[in-house]
Order: structure tokens, then C-alpha cells, then sequence
């Protein structure tokens, strides 16, 4: 996700303050590359903390970004992300009804939070259904489709780019006069105005500094159907399920609130923790209307295992700052869960299962935590962190067809700027590193846009990544005697395959009780695949194959199970 954000634009209100300084304040934010709808909505808890989420409307709706720190009052509005280098300073302006400063993000950006306005609605004749197109610029190929919908008084359209795995991207300004039809893309910055011939139309992509291209949509279905998602579990459900809050008593203003599926019975039963992949994940781990979380844990308890996942710290329904977190203060989230599951009367034996970075986490806690039963990888790393990132690279690449040479070139960058930030002491000098690392030949050859540069830096230097990139799995596992089960998709493009599994053996080579499993055709979410790109993600029906699941509680019942 590019992640310059932003906002939207103000209504006027009569009171001279605002009335409420809870709820969405909204603002565009004009950039280089076009104007930027950011969105941000302040929370309060019982004792007067504030918090905050972001979601960028243009670039990625639905997706909410905890603010790192937040402060609103009738005179001023400031927050700041630490995870992208941003920061807003305003004041209250009572004749605009609205908080004018300054949005801070490599550059700095005049700009004013208001209260939405009202939308007016509108009704554009003809248009609803999926459409689907194709542009080819040069060596680029992106497929499309188009999702035009009429509800009530309003016609809606929603963009998919599929090659880059990006969905529901926001269109604005649809409009249809007479045969000729058009619309703006604000996340890409984007103008499309072409002409209606029954069930196609054909016309002109327009952005600036590149070559106007001929885009044409064809209507393949009259209507705009959700995906389908067979797997998600549907009630009424043969367990019992709680809604638990969980204090993590290491740190400050954390509280985890999940999910607990527990079977029938007075047990006791094996228990687990599920730990999610890398971003802000809620208890289902919910990507693209997928639910693999919700998907597992039904599978697993309707075969007698008691399942807890939850929402990450800062994220969907729990408190604290998720922004600022590394995988070791995940880690410390899931040993207060699986504390939390073992005092649990009808629980036995919890151990941990962990998807992706999940499966980085885990480790660690059971390293030290000896009252761990057993771990679970999800695709989880078998190398450290400085090589997958690296294999990934690699590997999408030669699954979409890049030139190998070019490939070499932006493996031969990334390798540099990695190394810098892997052994830059601290943010402040991996950010001069970076910077004085990142020439304009580089920028080119990795195909990131000049106004993007501070934040590709800013992703790079933050504590997360540089984590992520010094963590080496072999310093966990020499410590673990418990159970490891390690399952693996041979199309996971984000955790390697190969040469994940080839780490995975020479760490666990002489472990007393270590399973590896290769499910041939599997990506990196379970899923039953081609390619195993990231675009296949929400094209598959499957949310995760049933096969990886029962292999899951089979060997967690054959080692913990009230039978064994």
C-alpha cells in the first residue's frame, strides 16, 4: 500500500466548536500524484483516552491504520503514525468548521479536517454490473474489473485491479452523457472517459506523466454478486463460543479481545492460540471476504480442540498501539493469551499455531515460555528474515514473468538497502542510510516513483522491518523441545517454498518430535491454486483447503486429544 494518505472535504455547521470531537473527521489531501481522501475516526474510552484509526478512502478503504498518538479538543487536533513517519498539526477554525495545519509525511502539506458532508445521491441509468478490461502500456499488462451498482437513490462503482491484487479501489465522479461515459481513479490518479455500445465501451485512460492508453470494458454479468466464500461457518454451531478480553499485564494499555470455540463436554480439551500473519489482522484474520481464521478454528473444534484467536493489539475491537509494534511485542500479546487459555478449567494443553508472521512469532514465545504444549507453522519462516524478503522478490517475479536480468537488478538493491537497515543501530540512522543508498538509478530499477522515495524509506527504517529482517528462526528453535508441526504450500510465493522447507530441515534435523508437511498446489493461504500470486487470493472460492486442516487436528489430537 503507498502510503501518502488523506482527506476529504468539509461541511459547515452552525456551532462555532465542534459539538463532538469523537467520530470521522475527513480531508483531501492534494499531492503530486492528485488529490487523497484520508479518513480518521477518534474513539473514547470510559476513562477519557483517546484513540484513533486511519483509512486512506483512495488507496485503501476498509483498511484501518491505528494512530500512534491522538489528541482533539475544541482549540486543536493532532495525531501522528510512526509506522509511516506521518503527523497532523491543526487548529480549530470556526468559520470553516474545521481544523486547518499541516499534514507532515516527507513533505508538508497544508490541509483541513471538517466533518463529512452530505452526499448528494444519484442515479446513473444503464451501467450496473462487472465490467472487465485489460491495459497494456509497454511491457505492463493489468487486468480489470469494473463494479458499477445501483442501491436505493445512488449508483456506486468500485474499481478491481487484479494483477496487483488490489480490490475495491473507490471511483469518484462517474458520469454517463448521452453514449459517452467517464470517471476518475483518485488512488491512481486516473481520468477514463470513453463510449457506451451496448454492452461495451471503449475509451481513453488518462494519467499524467504517462502515454494515454485505449482501455475497453466489456459487461460480463448484469449484476455485482458478492464473492462467493462456501467455507465461512454459518450458525447455529455444535460448540459453545465466548468473547473473551485479555490484559497483557507486560504492556501498558494492552487489552486482546477475541474469540473462544470450545467443544461440547466437560473435557478437558487440547487448546489453541492463533496467532495471525504481518498488518492489522482481526480474530478471523479476514482478507478479501476470506475468513481462514474463522474457517480453522470451526474445523478444529468440531474435532474436540478449543480454539482462541483475536484481534491484534490496536486493531478492530482491542486497545493499545499497533503502529510502533514489532513481532516481539506480538509475541508477548500471544503469551498473554495462551496464559490466559491455560487457567481455563476445561482447556489442557495449549499450544500455538501461527500464520506467516504468526509462524515467526510463535517460536519465540514457546522458547520461552516452557509451559507451551506444541507449535503450529502456518507458513511460517524456516530462513531469516534478510533472505525471505529477498526469495519473495525472486519468486513473484519469475511467477509473473519478469525478465531475469531485471529481476537481478532489483534483488542486487533491495540486497543493499536490507543490509543497511538490518545493521542500522537505530530509525534515525537506517533513515540516512536508506537515503543516501536510495540514488535515482535505484529508485528506477525498483520502480518506485520519485514523490514515494521518503516513503519507501520510512517502511524500511521502521522498528518492525528492521526486526523483521535480524530475526533468524535457528536462534528460537535450538531452544524448543515441544512438538513442531511445519506446513508449507508449494506455490507460497511470501514464504518461499523451497527454500523455506530446506531451512526447516536443517533447524529441525535433530529435534525429538518435528513434522514437515509439503501440500503440493497450496499458496501461502491454503488455498487449492495455479499460480500461487497474490491476485489468485480472492478469485479462489476456497478460504483454506481441508486437507491442511484435518492434517492440523489430527496431530494435535494424536499428541494432546481426551482419546490418545
Amino acid at each position: 500500500m503507498s502510503e501518502i494518505l488523506v482527506l476529504l472535504a468539509s461541511a459547515i455547521a452552525s456551532a462555532q466548536t465542534p459539538d463532538e470531537l469523537t467520530g470521522d473527521w475527513l480531508a483531501t489531501l492534494q499531492t503530486p500524484g492528485g488529490d487523497l481522501r484520508l479518513q480518521v475516526t477518534v474513539s473514547e474510552t470510559a476513562d477519557g483516552t483517546q484513540s484513533a484509526v486511519l483509512e486512506s478512502l483512495d488507496q485503501a478503504p476498509g483498511q484501518q491504520i491505528p494512530i500512534s498518538a491522538v489528541s482533539i479538543s475544541t482549540e486543536r487536533f493532532t495525531f501522528s503514525l510512526n509506522a509511516i513517519g506521518a503527523e497532523f498539526d491543526g487548529a480549530w477554525n470556526a468559520a470553516t468548521q474545521s481544523y486547518d495545519g499541516v499534514f507532515s509525511q516527507g513533505m508538508q502539506i497544508p490541509t483541513s479536517f471538517a466533518r463529512p458532508s452530505e452526499q448528494t445521491a444519484h442515479i446513473i441509468e444503464g451501467l450496473d454490473g462487472r465490467w472487465e478490461g485489460q491495459l497494456v502500456r509497454s511491457d505492463t499488462t493489468l487486468d480489470f474489473a469494473l463494479k458499477i451498482q445501483t442501491s436505493g437513490e445512488d449508483t456506486r462503482a468500485t474499481l478491481d485491479s487484479i494483477s496487483q491484487a488490489a480490490y475495491d479501489i473507490p471511483i469518484t465522479n462517474l458520469n454517463r452523457i448521452g453514449d459517452t461515459v467517464s470517471f476518475q481513479v483518485p488512488a491512481a490518479n486516473v481520468t477514463y472517459q470513453g463510449q457506451l455500445e451496448g454492452d461495451r465501451m471503449s475509451g481513453d485512460w488518462m494519467r499524467p506523466g504517462y502515454d494515454t492508453v485505449t482501455v475497453t470494458f466489456d459487461r460480463v454479468s448484469n449484476t455485482v454478486e458478492a464473492p462467493n466464500r462456501p467455507q465461512t461457518p454459518q450458525a447455529p454451531f455444535p460448540y459453545i463460543i465466548e468473547d473473551v478480553r485479555i490484559d497483557n499485564p507486560d504492556a501498558e494499555g494492552v487489552t486482546l479481545t477475541g474469540s473462544l470455540t470450545l467443544p461440547q463436554g466437560d473435557g478437558p480439551f487440547p487448546g489453541v492460540v492463533l496467532i495471525s500473519g504481518s498488518g492489522p489482522q482481526d480474530r478471523d484474520e479476514t482478507v478479501w471476504t476470506h475468513q481462514p481464521f474463522a474457517v480453522l478454528a470451526d474445523h478444529l473444534t468440531r474435532q474436540g480442540i478449543a480454539v482462541l484467536r483475536y484481534d491484534d493489539r490496536g486493531y478492530a475491537n482491542s486497545t493499545g498501539e499497533f503502529a510502533s509494534a514489532t513481532s516481539y511485542d506480538f509475541a508477548s500479546d500471544a503469551t498473554a493469551v495462551a496464559d490466559w487459555m491455560r487457567n481455563h478449567p476445561r482447556i489442557s494443553a495449549v499450544g500455538l499455531a501461527g500464520h506467516s508472521e504468526g509462524g515467526l512469532i510463535a517460536p519465540i514465545v514457546a522458547a520461552q515460555e516452557v509451559d507451551t504444549a506444541f507449535v503450529i507453522l502456518l507458513a511460517g519462516p524456516g530462513t531469516p528474515g534478510h533472505r525471505f524478503i529477498i526469495d519473495q522478490i525472486v519468486a513473484n517475479s519469475d511467477a509473473m514473468g519478469v525478465d531475469p536480468a531485471d529481476t537481478q537488478a532489483r534483488v542486487s538493491v533491495m540486497e543493499t538497502l536490507v543490509d543497511a537497515a538490518r545493521h542500522a543501530r537505530d530509525q534515525a540512522s537506517a533513515e540516512a542510510a536508506l537515503d543516501g543508498l536510495l540514488s535515482q538509478q535505484s529508485l528506477d530499477t525498483l520502480q518506485v516513483p520519485d514523490d514515494q522515495k521518503q516513503i519507501f524509506i520510512n517502511s524500511m527504517s521502521r522498528d518492525w522491518y528492521r526486526a523483521l529482517v535480524n530475526y533468524d528462526p535457528a536462534d528460537w528453535f535450538s531452544q524448543i523441545e515441544q512438538p513442531v508441526l511445519a506446513l508449507q504450500g508449494s506455490l507460497d510465493l511470501q514464504i518461499v517454498a523451497e527454500s523455506n522447507v530446506r531451512g526447516l530441515e536443517m533447524i529441525l534435523a535433530d529435534h525429538p518430535d518435528a513434522q514437515i508437511v509439503m501440500l503440493e498446489g497450496r499458496n501461502h493461504m491454503f488455498q487449492n491454486a495455479q499460480t500461487g500470486l497474490m491476485t489468485e487470493y480472492a478469485q479462489i472460492e476456497e478460504t483454506m483447503d481441508p486437507e491442511a486442516m484435518q492434517i492440523i487436528a489430527d496431530w494435535i489430537n494424536a499428541r494432546f486429544g481426551a482419546e490418545r
